[in-house]
């Protein structure tokens, strides 16, 4: 299992060495320091020196920034920072005058791009959704801005809705922040409340306080009180599924129960509802939040259980197969299932490789396979090589 300074240069110097197949004797032998200085620094009891970081780097042949933590995120592949910058200039345009020079479509023909982009990044075609974005919300915004109708502002709530999730995905979290305002602006023209309780929905989840959390879903079912749908149905078994994520956080037991039944109910109203804004709502849906609310509140064995009783239809969104293998590799490489783990996470990786490799779970599988692994295989350095651990 991981320990705590897992995250420290003397964790990410145990991490490197495994991933190198090199004992601490080894290491010790290739560096001008003592096997009994290297061994205090890797278990956090002495610091590392900046000379004793640099002769490791040399010996592992690694960059220093994988041993200091100082630009870990930007080893990633895939150029993230490219992906998700036409996205932050659209969302810039939301208070500028229209620009008169640019050709417009229908409002229905974008309103349809919309719903498909939304259904892109269910599927984990982060990039595909990426692309289609910062036109759709320019086409949008000023259509919002020169001709506004009700569609329009709900496509266009649905378009920043979509570069929330891109941009949450691809960890930019202070942009995904900004597009969750720009959400809320155009919900609110469009006088939608399930967009608007969605949008308290994504809030919640990205506070780690869990009263702040509980309370921004609170204010998603005020949003929907009185509307009996079925899309408000669904909406609202979601927020009940966001209230428990954040009751697992809080290892408040009794809540998470309380709104897991709470959303069951709703889901045997509602039946399978997975198209309902693309929340995947359902009963498939409620499974799969319980088994992570398990895991977020450690108890592995429980997750594990619910895990192999968990049978995932060909029907069911790639987003959700993808979370679904990566959360049961952890539970298996928290109760020393190593070998099922790792292929787990390959096959998570090969369903959705965007999606897999920026999920936090990932790398807290990864580096736990490396903490617990004495000499790790090609495939599983490999993996970590991949997502930047």
């Amino acid at each position: 299992m991981p320990t705590p300074d897992d995250d420290s240069t003397g964790g990410r110097i145990r991490v490197e060495r495994r991933r190198a197949r090199l004992s601490q004797r080894q290491l010790a032998e290739r560096i001008p320091f003592s096997y009994s200085l290297l061994n205090q620094v890797e278990c956090g009891a002495r610091a590392a020196s900046t000379e004793l970081v640099a002769a490791v780097a040399a010996a592992l042949r690694i960059d220093v920034s994988l041993l200091t933590g100082s630009a870990v995120t930007d080893q990633l592949p895939g150029q993230r920072a490219d992906i998700v910058r036409p996205i932050r200039e659209a969302l810039d345009l939301y208070d500028l005058a229209p620009d008169v020079e640019r050709p417009t479509r229908p409002v229905a023909a974008m309103a349809e791009t919309a719903d498909r982009v939304c259904q892109q990044v269910r599927a984990t075609h982060l990039r595909t959704a990426a692309s289609a974005l910062p036109d759709l919300i320019a086409d949008l915004t000023h259509v919002a801005r020169t001709s506004p109708s009700t569609e329009g502002w709900r496509a266009l709530a649905s378009a920043y809705r979509s570069a929330h999730d891109v941009a949450l995905k691809l960890e930019h979290r202070d942009l995904a922040a900004l597009a969750l305002e720009r959400m809320g602006w155009a919900a609110e023209r469009a006088s939608d409340p399930c967009i608007a309780a969605i949008r308290q929905y994504k809030r919640a989840l990205s506070w780690q306080d869990s009263k702040l959390g509980l309370r921004l879903v609170q204010a998603g079912h005020d949003t929907l009180d009185g509307q009996s749908s079925r899309e408000a149905l669904a909406v609202a078994g979601q927020l009940h599924l966001g209230a428990s994520a954040v009751a697992a956080r809080a290892r408040d037991r009794a809540g998470v129960a309380r709104h897991i039944e709470a959303a069951r109910e709703l889901a045997a109203r509602t039946g399978p509802a997975q198209s309902i804004h693309w929340l995947g709502f359902g009963a498939l849906n409620v499974r799969l939040h319980a088994m992570g609310a398990a895991i977020t509140m450690c108890q592995y064995d429980d997750a594990l259980q619910q895990a192999r009783a968990l049978r995932i239809p060909p029907s069911a969104m790639t987003s959700r197969r993808a979370r679904f293998l990566v959360d049961r590799a952890m539970a298996e490489m928290e109760t020393g299932l190593g070998g099922t783990s790792l292929r787990h996470l390959v096959e998570a990786r090969a369903v959705a490789p965007e999606q897999t490799r920026y999920l936090p779970r990932t790398r807290e599988t990864v580096r736990g396979l490396l903490h617990t692994t004495r000499r790790p295989s090609e495939r599983l350095t490999r993996m970590a090589a991949w997502v930047g651990v």
